[in-house]
């Protein structure tokens, strides 16, 4: 069956997981499912994505069962290997949505644990609904978070906070997911609040946008003369791209172009 639904619509791409009679736990199709989602948005024209579940949950993390019929799967050879760049195909669920180049937009609902958590923070801005419960549970089952989630949670929250997180696998509100900075903002219906934001994003200048995504993405990881650098080359490339498309309309329009 279909674990993931990709559709499209002014521009912005709703990408749905579909598992919602089991909170839309991540089996192996699920994952393969969700990457192979993320990369056919990132080949489209889409100009921002807005991420959901099915059902009264946005994901609430590991199927075990299923996971557990992959019995004698060498542990090694499964996580150790980088399938996907600098990812194992695991962490990539959560990797991929911040390798597409426009804004990621997760509607959060229900049950966000685990793999779940770990899959929101692949996005750029998540909206959560106030009775959302979120935890890293892990820890629960003798494990650490290893689906991409560390690479990302140290840019989000303080040490002692992703600690506490870690540690205890306490299950938190969605309140408390706000105070601590792993979510952008509540509202009574987070997928309509996350569909009107991509609608808007969508709204500005593609190009610019794209730019913004990887600008940030440096921003958050590089030194300061790497960011300084890369935000003149950004600019250079957009103030270049609105030239040309200037002189090509004024051309169609036998007119000399002038620029500011």
């Amino acid at each position: 069956m279909a674990r993931v639904s990709v559709d499209y619509q002014d521009h912005v791409a709703h990408v749905t997981l579909t598992r919602g009679d089991k909170m839309n736990a991540l089996d192996d199709a699920m994952v393969k499912a969700i990457i192979a989602a993320g990369q056919e948005v990132a080949a489209s024209d889409a100009r921002a994505v807005v991420l959901s579940g099915e059902g009264r949950s946005f994901c609430a993390g590991l199927d075990f069962a299923s996971f557990m019929q992959m019995g004698d799967m060498n542990p090694e050879d499964w996580l150790m290997t980088r399938s996907h760049e600098d990812a194992n195909e695991m962490q990539e669920i959560a990797m991929i949505w911040r390798r597409v180049p426009v804004p990621v937009i997760a509607a959060l609902r229900g049950h966000v644990y685990g793999g779940g958590l770990q899959l929101a923070l692949g996005a750029d801005i998540r909206i959560a609904a106030p009775e959302a419960k979120l935890s890293l549970m892990e820890m629960k089952w003798g494990l650490v978070p290893d689906l991409g989630g560390m690479a990302l949670l140290p840019h989000l929250v303080r040490s002692d906070v992703l600690r506490l997180m870690t540690y205890t696998a306490r299950p938190f509100g969605a309140r408390q997911a706000l105070d601590w900075g792993l979510v952008t903002e509540l509202h009574d219906e987070p997928l309509a609040a996350a569909q009107d934001l991509a609608t808007e994003i969508a709204g500005k200048s593609p190009s610019a946008i794209r730019a913004a995504k990887r600008l940030i993405g440096v921003a958050e990881h590089a030194d300061r003369a790497t960011v300084l650098m890369t935000e003149s080359r950004e600019s250079v490339g957009l103030i270049g791209r609105r030239h040309q498309m200037e002189a090509v309309a004024a051309n169609m329009a036998g007119r000399t172009p002038k620029f500011d």
